[in-house]
């Protein structure tokens, strides 16, 4: 394989959640990650969540119109998968998987409101 150079960093800035109603979403995600939300800005379309660091996390409604099919496209990390779950059961979360283990890591996937896959992993289980 040959290597080339790019001027893009492979440091990743920002993930956008798609979502319908950005203050509903903002408590919604309040609740699941037990923070307060930013601001909603950009004339009601942007909330950044706090997050641990350096990729942060955003609430984004400028699509409205958009499809959430597809595998979650990140994963938040956890030490309990259980407590997970019985966290996202007093939320509400929709479509909560088993917890799978696949030997380095164990998992568990869930939906938003809006139906974004989400996921949580935890380091393998011994």
């Amino acid at each position: 394989m040959t290597t080339t150079t790019s001027p893009i960093s492979t440091r990743i800035g920002q993930v956008f959640i798609p979502v319908r109603d950005v203050p509903v979403a903002a408590d919604w995600y309040a609740a699941l990650l037990g923070i307060q939300p930013g601001d909603i800005t950009h004339h009601g379309t942007i909330c950044d969540l706090p997050a641990e660091g350096d990729v942060r996390l955003a609430l984004d409604g400028n699509r409205p119109d958009f499809t959430a099919d597809g595998p979650p496209r990140f994963f938040w990390w956890a030490d309990d998968l259980d407590e997970v779950r019985r966290h996202l059961e007093s939320i509400g979360a929709a479509a909560i998987t088993e917890i799978t283990d696949i030997g380095s890591v164990a998992f568990l996937q869930f939906e938003d409101p809006d139906g974004n896959p989400l996921m949580v992993c935890s380091s393998a289980r011994h």
